[in-house]
């Protein structure tokens, strides 16, 4: 039954009202959803309550860390002075009646209640009856963290019981957003102490600078990093292809009073040269066709910071003469841009070329050489690093079999063969033959003949030296003595061929001695005999 104008009123008010609520609730879950920092958030979502609601005030308050008061966690309303005053005790005035009692309170009127404080002094210049105060605890998990106060927020038109109710839910989503919060925090908490822990096994496993290896040679490649590390020093990382100049770069990098700044990494050869400059350099929005917006260069996001430029040997012309400015002033201009700006980067650079020869040829320009040149650090091959060769392999095995899902181990005369293998692609090579063996092998145990699938023919320089340590060897595979150095070179095939036919005289052409002693089944013992065209000599006892 319609009652007339009035009722049609009320209801079309309590429908426009109902919406802003709905409306507000749906923007502050947002608002949670993707929330990063805890202050900006909460601020946000005092926020809405002003732009949706109109409500003038509001404050949240929560424990301090000393769980001794309550202080002003975020606001709408109130200047920085007014919240910094915004500081009460357990019991103190509504706010602790509130967080105390665990309970809602209403004020109707603020100038007549002597619990109300007025502690911020954000309403003294509010008539008397004019305003009315809410305030509902914060729980998490049942107790009282804190109190979202506010003044009113709907019209006259609408109770203060109604305002309650809709406060105690925003004060909910709050209380589950604390909760959220303390988890995430929790967890990069146990992230930091992970990560502080896992750099420390690493220290340990390795080495200092998280770089496997303890070989002379690579002590002296450490003794320079720490020399050169703690000045402005430019450094040229020069070596083969695949020696790790990467991860030396970094090791510079995070031995520098520069650890906490970034460390940018720029592949000169992996770029077009139309692009490089802007991928260096940066670009203004119209600066060339395809620049839609303004874009900072590799240089300004290392500011601070190390920039690693890889492969400098394949930088154009004129863009030497750019880079040589930048190391000289630490001074460019973006492509299109009349600002000049400066930055504070150091600047470490490696090639796998020779640059005074580039420089003889007038490929590379002999000012911007010198001046990269100022600290040259040679990157030893993997070759002249031969007793890193063990522990590199049971890096890698271990990680393959982490990321695989496989307990792979390596017998004796593979390692053995691995050791004395030249490796022309250095470290690189070495770690992806071990992984492309870990998805393809069939077998728990790698053997010397599986890898013949996998270095094919390749020359090999075998070393005659004992090997100073295993990776991850098969216990019930006996290490025999080490092999005779063949002539110069040899395949794979021939190298097989000397260890199983001195296996097979060690143990008197027993095939079943044999096997057990290279890892090996008497099938596949008796494949490769065949296959090898192995025949027991005449004067060849069994025993």
């Amino acid at each position: 039954m319609d009652n007339g104008p009035l009722t049609r009123q009320k209801s079309s008010t309590g429908h426009h009202l109902e919406t802003l609520k709905i409306d507000a609730l749906s923007e502050i879950c947002k608002l949670i959803g993707r929330a990063v920092h805890l202050d900006t958030t909460l601020s946000r979502v005092l926020k809405v309550l002003h732009d949706i609601l109109h409500m003038e005030r509001a404050t949240l308050v929560l424990l301090a860390q000393d769980k001794k008061r309550l202080v002003i966690k975020a606001s709408y309303g109130l200047s920085v002075t007014e919240e910094q005053r915004g500081i009460y005790g357990l019991s103190e005035g509504i706010c602790g009646q509130i967080f105390q009692s665990g309970s809602p309170c209403v004020v109707p009127d603020v100038h007549s209640e002597p619990l109300f404080l007025n502690r911020t002094g954000a309403r003294t210049q509010v008539k008397k009856g004019d305003l009315s105060f809410l305030g509902v605890p914060v729980k998490v998990e049942g107790s009282p963290v804190g109190v979202l106060t506010v003044d009113h927020l709907f019209g006259p038109e609408v109770s203060l019981e109604e305002d309650l109710n809709f406060l105690e839910i925003v004060a909910t989503l709050i209380s589950q957003f604390l909760i959220l919060h303390h988890a995430i925090s929790k967890k990069e908490e146990k992230l930091v102490e992970e990560n502080k822990s896992l750099k420390a096994e690493m220290h340990s496993r390795f080495n200092r600078h998280y770089i496997i290896g303890n070989s002379a040679v690579m002590q002296e490649v450490y003794s320079t990093i720490e020399k050169v590390a703690p000045s402005r020093a430019t450094v040229l990382l020069l070596g083969e292809s695949g020696t790790g100049k990467e991860l030396v770069a970094r090791a510079i990098h995070e031995a520098s009073r520069r650890k906490n700044k970034p460390f940018i990494k720029v592949n000169c050869a992996a770029l077009p040269e139309n692009l490089l400059e802007s991928e260096l350099l940066g670009h203004e929005k119209g600066a060339f066709t395809g620049a839609n917006a303004a874009k900072p260069g590799r240089f300004e996001m290392a500011d601070g910071g190390t920039i690693f430029l890889d492969e400098i040997g394949e930088l154009p012309l004129l863009l030497q003469s750019k880079l040589l400015r930048v190391l000289q002033e630490q001074q460019f201009e973006r492509i299109g841009g009349t600002r000049t700006l400066t930055v504070d980067v150091r600047v470490i650079a490696a090639t796998n070329v020779n640059l005074q020869a580039n420089v003889d040829k007038g490929l590379f320009r002999s000012d911007l050489y010198y001046r990269l040149n100022v600290v040259p650090l040679e990157l030893p091959a993997l070759r002249e690093k031969r007793e890193d060769i063990p522990q590199l392999i049971d890096h890698f095995l271990r990680s393959s079999n982490e990321r695989n899902g496989k307990e792979l181990m390596l017998a004796t005369t593979a390692l053995d063969f691995l050791t004395a293998y030249n490796w022309p692609g250095n470290v690189r090579e070495l770690q992806n033959l071990i992984e492309r063996i870990v998805i393809l092998a069939d077998d728990d145990i790698i053997r010397i003949g599986d890898l013949k699938n996998h270095i094919n023919k390749l020359s090999i320089h075998v070393n005659t030296l004992p090997v100073p340590a295993r990776a991850s060897v098969h216990e019930t595979v006996p290490a025999p003595p080490p092999p005779k150095a063949p002539t110069s070179h040899s395949s794979l095939q021939d190298m097989e061929r000397q260890e199983i036919e001195a296996s097979l005289r060690r143990n008197g052409w027993v095939q079943a001695r044999a096997a057990r002693e290279l890892g090996l089944t008497q099938r596949q013992i008796g494949y490769r005999i065949k296959k090898l065209k192995l025949t027991k000599p005449p004067f060849a006892l069994d025993e």
